[in-house]
Order: C-alpha cells, then structure tokens, then sequence
C-alpha cells in the first residue's frame, strides 16, 4: 500500500498544512484559555475550565505568508544551529578525521557486525531518555552514515538508529525533564514519581524498536560500499587531535544542557568554535575552513526551510486563535466516555494535537492542565494523564512532518518523508500498542 502512495515535496507537504491551517481558521470559532504563571515550573500555563469564546480573527492570505517568515524568526535559535553544526561536521568531514574514526570502527566491528544496531539503538534511546535529545543529533549524521555504509546499511537505517531510537527513549522515559518532568510539575505530582513503572516499560519500548530496526536493516542490506575487510589506516597526530575535539565538544554540550541550562544558542556558538579549530587542525587553513563552512550552509538551507515552515503552521493557528478551540473540542467529550475507552481517546487525541503543536514541552504546558482536570473529574490518577500525554505526544514524533528536527535529519541522511513513514507507522502502531497496555495496568492496579 504504502509503496503505491507518493508523498509530495516536504516543503510542498508544509506549505499545504500552513493553507489548511489558514482555511481553519475561518471555519473553526475563535477561542481561547485563560493562563498564568505555575510556581513550580515558572512557564505560562492554561487554566483549566477557563476556555471562552472571542471575536474571530480569521488569518488572511497575505498574513498566511507572512506567518512563514514569523514562523523562521520563531525557530531561529534551532535553524542557526543547523547551519553552523552543519558547516561545522562539512569542515570535520573534508579533514579525513570521520572517515579514519569510521575505518577503526568497522574493523573493532568486523567480526560483531550484528552489535553495530543495538549498541547505537540503545545509546539514542538513553539520551533521548535523558535529555530529549533530537536537534543534537544532527551533527553525528555523518558518522552514522559512515559507518552504516561500511556495513551495507542504508540510510535509513542510520536515521532509524539514532532520532527514531531517540524519540522512543524520550516518549517512553521516567526522566526526560521536557516531557515526563514538565508534565508531573503541571499535574503537581512528585518528580520522577512512578519511574520504576516507566522504565519497565522503557525497556520494554527500546526491545521492541531494536527489533523492528534489525528487521528493516537486514531485509535492505546491500554489499558494503568498502571490501569486507577494511585496511584502517592508522590515525595521524592530526586526526586524533580532531577527534579529541569533538568528544570535548560533545561533552561540554551534555553538561552545558545539563548543568548550565545552555540553550541552543549557546550549543550553536560551541559547534561553530569546534569547526574552526578542527579546520586550522587538519591543515585546511583559513581559506580552506571557510570555504567548507560555506559549503555545509548549503547543504542545510533546505534543512532550514523546513524547520522554519514547521513552525509556521503554529504560528497560523495562534494567530487566528483556533489552537484553543481545537484542543478544547478535541478532550471535553471524552470525559464521558468509559474510563477505559475516554484514557485511549486521550492517548490518540494527544497524537492528533502534536501534529500542529510539534514541540513535546509546550503541547505538555497547553494540554496537562486540561488532563488534569479531566483525571479529577473521571476519578483516576493523574498519573495515568500524564502516561496518556507521555505516550500520545512523544510517540507521533516518529510520524509528525512538522517536527523540524526529524525532516532535517531525514534530510541530511538524503531520506524521503515517504521511505521514512514505511519504516515508522510500523514502529508507532506497535509501540503505541505497547503505551495503551501500560495505561491500562496502571488504570487496573491504581498506578498513581
């Protein structure tokens, strides 16, 4: 089926989701949440049961154009970090350092190809749990297609094994303070409260991703582009000194995020200082290094398109102030229904919104608050409200087109939106199997 279904251009398949969003809002009424500040996690926050009608403010045709350059300047912390992390691996690339790492690699490798898949699905899903890592990933694409190449792989699977793992550890983790930890501040349970229950299930998620990812690497599995046995040549002084970089580089990034509440601005300059000393380091010069910068910005000038048109979709839906209606209409019903079939209402509804609201932390600021009203009222733990948001939302990253990071990294590993969505609506139907069976666990034995 999916074989026989061509998918348009991704910034063609964008621009028709921001005319649809434009169309809305002359048919769906204008409204909106009253919000205020949340102590506990100092974000603006939709008050519950305070959802009103207001005048329509329908978005017209020119202002519908204009949201896209809205929507660039909006994302344009994680587009200038695309640039530059891209300009920067381009200048890493041309000094022969990955290609060397990546010969060393698949020689450790040679005799464990098969460990190659889990060790790299298990490594992203861990920093996708830890820190929701997604627009970081960006700068290891050129590895990962390296070494995916060295072994016959194709891209895909490169980008299967690293956002798609990642985006899995993050919708399935008992810490990821984005998702999990946002929405138990708004829900105003205990932080890391049910992590056990999670990671059971985490684990759970993880093994069953590795296997739908193994299945596809080896049902594509072509010759290895290089001999099966690969003569690494040994590093230079140069090379080892670069490499030596980008791991300093990695891990000022993981305790910038962590403990310097570092931004992507922030992580941006740290890429852009890292290129130009792995430039003057493997002898490219001034000249040299600029040239390859240069050459890296071209390459994500349509990664950039992307993000930015992603974010002129929100940037509509806000200006005609239908994105309240939509959720409000989207979760009231529910309350009605049978415990049961209203948690995987909820759980789908949450997949539904993610579509037009492609951040994970600010669909949890928008939709937790209304959860929680909505778990008092049917008499359940908001615990489970928080499992039906974790699951809904962090789950429809692996199919969501308006997430920017997913089609750029689609886009750097040269990966059509159509091949991807192959491989992934069958990794989000069986995980989200996996999500409801925890829900209704944890709605049987009270988790809470």
């Amino acid at each position: 089926m999916l074989r026989r279904i061509k998918f348009p251009d991704p910034l063609l398949l964008l621009s028709a989701f921001i005319f649809i969003a434009m169309i809305a809002s002359y048919i769906v009424p204008a409204g909106k949440f009253d919000r205020q500040i949340n102590e506990a996690t100092g974000r603006e926050i939709v008050v519950a049961n305070s959802y009103h009608t207001e005048v329509s403010s329908p978005v017209t045709f020119f202002e519908m154009l204009v949201a896209i350059p809205k929507g660039m300047q909006q994302a344009s912390s994680v587009i200038f970090f695309v640039f530059l992390v891209g300009g920067s691996f381009v200048v890493i690339n041309k000094t022969g350092a990955l290609n060397a790492a990546v010969d060393w690699l698949a020689v450790k490798f040679s005799s464990k190809e098969m460990m190659i898949i889990p060790v790299c699905v298990v490594l992203f899903a861990s920093l996708g749990a830890i820190q929701n890592f997604q627009e970081e990933i960006i700068p290891l694409v050129p590895v990962l297609l390296l070494l995916c190449k060295r072994f016959g792989f194709d891209n895909l699977t490169a980008a299967a094994i690293s956002i798609g793992a990642a985006m899995v550890g993050s919708a399935f983790s008992p810490i990821n303070p984005f998702q999990v930890g946002i929405a138990q501040k708004i829900a105003d349970i205990p932080l890391l409260s049910g992590a056990a229950y999670r990671s059971v299930f985490l684990i759970l998620a993880v093994f069953c991703y590795f296997l739908l990812v193994r299945r596809w690497a080896y049902k594509t599995k072509k010759a290895p582009e290089t001999n099966a046995v690969i003569d690494s040549k040994p590093f230079s002084k140069a090379h080892k000194a670069i490499l030596g970089v980008i791991v300093a580089t990695f891990a000022f990034l993981i305790i910038g995020v962590s403990r310097w509440d570092w931004d992507f601005e922030q992580m941006t300059a740290l890429f852009f200082l890292s290129g130009i000393i792995c430039g003057l380091l493997g002898g490219l010069g001034s000249s040299g290094t600029v040239k390859s910068f240069v050459e890296g910005f071209k390459d994500m000038a349509y990664a950039g398109l992307l993000i930015g048109f992603a974010r002129a979709i929100y940037v509509v839906l806000e200006d005609g102030a239908i994105i309240d209606t939509l959720v409000n209409n989207l979760f009231s019903p529910l309350s009605q229904l049978p415990t049961a079939v209203s948690l995987g209402g909820i759980t789908f509804m949450e997949s539904l919104i993610h579509f037009p609201v492609p951040s994970v932390s600010g669909q949890g600021v928008l939709t937790m608050p209304l959860l929680t009203s909505l778990a008092d009222l049917m008499e359940v733990p908001r615990q489970l409200m928080v499992l039906c948001y974790q699951y809904g939302a962090g789950l429809a990253e692996l199919i969501t087109p308006t997430n920017g990071a997913l089609m750029a990294i689609l886009m750097a590993c040269k990966v059509s939106f159509a091949q991807w969505i192959k491989f992934s609506i069958k990794a989000y139907g069986l995980l989200i199997v996996l999500g409801m069976i925890a829900i209704y666990i944890g709605h049987i034995i009270g988790f809470s």
